[in-house]
């Protein structure tokens, strides 16, 4: 089904501020040094470039206070200098200086300033932050969102139009699209072309040569775009710029494809996730003291006002004492085994004490494609070894020079232990069922270690931890913890590594500095372990953790090894097929248009739809552009506009083909064949499974597209691929939580839920009636768990928002049990801040209390849902953890590959398919047993085919 739109009256819509955090950075850096002397805290770190960005920052969050309708805020940063473009032109940003030596070392710090303001820290390896902030704009589009884009950067002006707008920090300006032209001569949605024919002499982009700004606007101003100029450049009378344009045509399109921003980026962190927080007092003003910005500070406190002042007032100067959980250690000692008696003798302290805290360092996070490095252990607080087995040497990597290298480093091979030997001492201890294996993130580890024959157990989770006891109120990640609990701020992966072109793999590192680095994340993953498992009674989260979360680790780190295969010969098929099928598209919308234009840009075609064509619903942005996002699409679609519905069926295919049918090609593992998808356990609050690279999970359910992407998704010969899905799981779970007799008993009774709905809201017979009624009521079903409004309830059925409100009414009336599980559920979390599911795994909702009419109204719609969708997660991982020994007890060979929300992918061999479908059947029908006593039935659908699209 398509997710309700919940975004509520157009009038409170939410407003995102995307910050250009690099030219923050920048900008703070020579504003501050610009008649100063250079800025460094007592221990000489420099901090010029983080108290600019700080004060930008802190001013930044001031100003979106006082606008009180600014509901989302996010920095977004650059990785490193090379990305998809380079691998486009190769000169790409070749002539940039390096950054001053003084601002490098302030890089991790102004991302530490954006934790501590409470601010999402968001960047994506491989693309550029302008990429990231097109990605979240354009998402921002579809919800219906205002955004703002904090930069006055030019390459950011093309996303410019309808409500999205930018903010030039220094001069306070507000970039709209009468700027951009001012600025381009053209419209934001001429820029790329004006751009691909200027180039960029600071970025190295090419262009056509001699053709500037002024003259690349006049010539798309007369030839309508840069493919129109290139195919009639004949035409051009003037010699010189006619030849220039025939002879650097080719230049001109890969000029096009490195201005062109992505907004297709697969991002692990939903826009509507980055909300604005409070900061948290602990956390900012440890971070302002600690660089030692007095003035700040005491604004900071001004302006957040006496509860801020009390939290701060009331924390101690030192770190927790002892019976807080927190272990005190006055020094560290790290070292370096590089002989095997000294390993034995760590295996034989560990085996003694019964825990040790592991880490492994490798080539790559792709835990599938990665070499190990290095192992790390701690089995006492402060304490803790690495172990080298992978680092290369000079010669190996083509001369690359270890700075500060150990003598007789560098033009032989480290020195180190053999890898089989360290593994072979290792394996007994890491397999031993009476020693505790800690790690933080440990899927990974046990990933890794399993391609070395190794299968690590049992083991403890430091992210599990505090994701089971603090999920939605911070990160799970090991430096965040270690702030947060520890007071320690770990050593980076930059410090060690560098960044930028200079960027090095942990196999060049110095075994010297690898020590201080690996080492440091063992002993700081024992010191977390020991005080979050202390916690866990207090938190009464045990349960959850020792029922659902530890168990699963093995199960999901089986499933990212086992991976899927594809057809990579359908993939390229359909690649080539929704290329055309998009230029077929375009042909129908210029043909329903009765003109060409530029089906991508939302301000031709808002021009298409509302001044040329007349069609109602027409509104238009601060700009003066008319909105053509999805909402306002599928409205007009509903009403029956073909042009429309042919837009939106090519976003559909544009989309599938970036993110899917091109991408997943690349993914292929070389090694096994199969793509290998890795699940984050600690991202959702609710309790759900994240997927990524790729991310299966955002494959579309119930177009046709989705299902031909699904038909990629292959059996090895001789197997069947199972699809096995929860039926209306959610609306099941709301009958039992709501307790809502009549639906109870339709579903105990197998009736059709939503026909039953359709009968009583609208009081007609089951007995042919008409299916949009039916339709009607599914939509009223889902959209309850959603918390839908009148008005997104309106546009999803195309029917008036007093009608819609109607239905509502209707069905409350006819279910008030669920009116009164929704106020009591936002009560409850009014009061304590959290919500709870059927397992007791608790969601905490920080803007439940917001003073922020949408903020809040958001954390209420969130806290309505998440109780039903978290307790469907714990059920299906609670039969995703059952489903291996079951399936084993019947000496049957299936292998689970995927999951999918509601639903689990297996693949099985032929001759084991019956068999294996009861078995899964019997054991996620019964997944909630026998710590929950279900008063309706779950029910699960099983599909069988040589491809996820047959089965699905």
């Amino acid at each position: 089904m398509t997710e309700p739109d919940v975004t509520g009256d157009p009038d409170q819509k939410h407003r995102i501020y995307l910050v250009d955090g690099s030219g923050y950075i920048f900008r703070a850096y020579f504003a501050m040094i610009r008649g100063r002397r250079p800025m460094s805290r007592s221990d000489g770190t420099p901090t010029g470039a983080v108290l600019g960005f700080s004060n930008m920052l802190f001013k930044l969050i001031q100003d979106t206070q006082a606008d009180g309708r600014v509901s989302h805020l996010a920095v977004i940063f650059d990785t490193s200098r090379k990305t998809f473009r380079s691998e486009i032109y190769p000169e790409y940003k070749a002539n940039r200086d390096a950054p001053p030596e003084d601002l490098i070392p302030q890089f991790p710090l102004v991302r530490e300033a954006t934790r501590a303001f409470n601010v999402p820290a968001i960047e994506k390896e491989g693309f550029e932050a302008d990429d990231i902030i097109a990605t979240y704009a354009a998402q921002a589009r579809a919800k219906g969102m205002e955004c703002v884009i904090v930069s006055s950067d030019k390459d950011l002006m093309q996303l410019v139009g309808g409500d999205v707008t930018m903010l030039d920090p220094m001069k306070n300006k507000e970039i709209g699209v009468a700027e951009v032209e001012e600025k381009f001569g053209v419209g934001p949605d001429r820029v790329i072309d004006v751009q691909s024919l200027a180039g960029d002499s600071v970025d190295n982009i090419p262009g056509v040569p001699g053709i500037g700004i002024k003259t690349a606007a006049l010539l798309i101003n007369e030839f309508g775009d840069l493919d129109s100029l290139l195919e009639r450049a004949e035409e051009i009378p003037q010699k010189g710029r006619r030849e220039k344009l025939i002879e650097n045509a080719d230049l001109a399109r890969v000029s096009r494809d490195l201005v062109t921003l992505k907004t297709d980026v697969n991002l692990d962190i939903d826009v509507m996730d980055l909300t604005v927080e409070m900061p948290k007092p602990a956390d900012l003003i440890a971070f302002l003291k600690e660089n030692e910005f007095k003035q700040l500070t005491g604004r900071v406190m001004e302006f957040f006002g006496e509860g801020f002042r009390d939290e701060v007032a009331a924390l101690p100067d030192d770190d927790p004492p002892e019976e807080n959980g927190v272990p005190q250690v006055d020094e560290v000692h790290y070292t370096t085994i590089l002989d095997m008696d000294a390993l034995k003798s760590w295996i034989r302290e560990a085996e003694r004490v019964g825990h040790v805290a592991v880490d492994t360092e490798t080539t790559s996070l792709n835990a599938m494609q990665a070499s190990l490095v290095g192992v790390s252990l701690s089995i006492h607080p402060g304490s803790a070894c690495y172990i080298p087995v992978g680092h290369v040497s000079k010669k190996a990597q083509g001369g690359f020079d270890f700075d500060g290298a150990a003598e007789g480093q560098a033009d032989d091979m480290p020195r180190q232990l053999p890898k089989e030997d360290v593994i072979k001492a290792l394996k007994p201890l890491l397999e031993d069922p009476g020693v505790l294996k800690i790690g933080q993130n440990i899927k990974y580890d046990q990933v890794i270690l399993a391609q070395e024959g190794i299968t690590v157990a049992p083991i403890d989770d430091t992210m599990l931890l505090s994701y089971c006891q603090d999920a939605g109120l911070h990160g799970h990640g090991m430096d965040e913890l270690a702030q947060l609990h520890l007071g320690v701020t770990p050593i980076s992966f930059k410090e060690v590594a560098g960044t930028g072109k200079s960027q090095i793999t942990f196999a060049e590192v110095p075994i010297d500095k690898a020590t201080e680095y690996a080492a440091e994340d063992a002993d700081i993953t024992l010191r977390l372990h020991n005080h979050l498992k202390r916690q866990l009674v207090k938190a009464k989260a045990v349960s959850l953790y020792e029922t659902i979360e530890r168990p699963l680790v093995p199960v999901i780190a089986q499933m990212e090894q086992e991976g899927v295969r594809v057809d990579a010969k359908l993939l390229s098929h359909l690649s080539s097929d929704f290329g055309a099928r998009m230029e077929d598209l375009v042909k129908e919308i210029h043909n329903l248009a009765g003109e060409e234009f530029n089906v991508g840009s939302p301000k031709q075609l808002g021009e298409i739809l509302f001044d040329k064509m007349g069609l109602s619903g027409a509104k238009k942005g601060k700009t003066g552009a008319y909105t053509t996002d999805v909402n306002v699409l599928e409205g007009l679609a509903a009403d029956g506009v073909e042009l429309a519905q042919k837009v939106l069926d090519w976003r559909q295919l544009s989309k599938l083909k970036s993110t899917y049918t091109d991408a997943l090609q690349g993914q292929i593992n070389p090694r096994t064949g199969r793509i290998h998808t890795s699940f984050a356990l600690a991202a959702a609050s609710t309790g759900r499974l994240a997927s990524s690279e790729p991310n299966v999970q955002n494959i579309p359910v119930r177009t046709e597209e989705g299902r031909k992407l699904r038909e990629a998704f292959v059996a090895e010969p001789g197997n069947k691929l199972i699809s096995a899905d929860y039926s209306q799981i959610e609306l099941r779970l709301l009958a039992h939580i709501a307790d809502i007799q009549s639906l109870k008993e339709a579903f105990e009774q197998g009736l059709d839920i939503h026909a039953k709905t359709a009968s009583q809201v609208f009081n007609t017979p089951i007995e042919g009636m008409d299916p949009m009624m039916r339709r009607s009521a599914k939509a009223i079903n889902f959209g309850i768990i959603y918390g839908i409004s009148a008005f997104g309830l309106a546009r999803q059925l195309g029917v008036s928002r007093t009608e819609a409100q109607g239905y509502i009414d209707q069905y409350f009336i006819q279910y008030p049990g669920i009116r009164d599980y929704m106020e009591k559920t936002k009560s409850f979390c009014h009061e304590h801040g959290y919500v709870q599911t059927l397992f007791g795994r608790k969601v905490h909702l920080p803007g439940i209390n917001d003073k922020n009419g949408a903020r809040r109204s958001f954390s209420e719609r969130a806290a309505i849902n998440a109780p039903i969708q978290g307790s469907a997660a714990d059920i299906i991982k609670r039969a995703m953890i059952r489903l291996p020994d079951a399936l084993n007890e019947e000496k049957l060979s299936a292998r689970m590959l995927l999951q999918v929300h509601d639903e689990l992918i297996f693949e099985v061999p032929a001759d084991e398919v019956e068999k294996t479908v009861a078995v899964v059947k019997s054991v996620m029908e019964g997944a909630a047993l026998p710590a929950l006593e279900l008063s309706v039935p779950l029910t699960v659908d099983a599909g069988i085919g040589d491809n996820w699209g047959e089965a699905h």
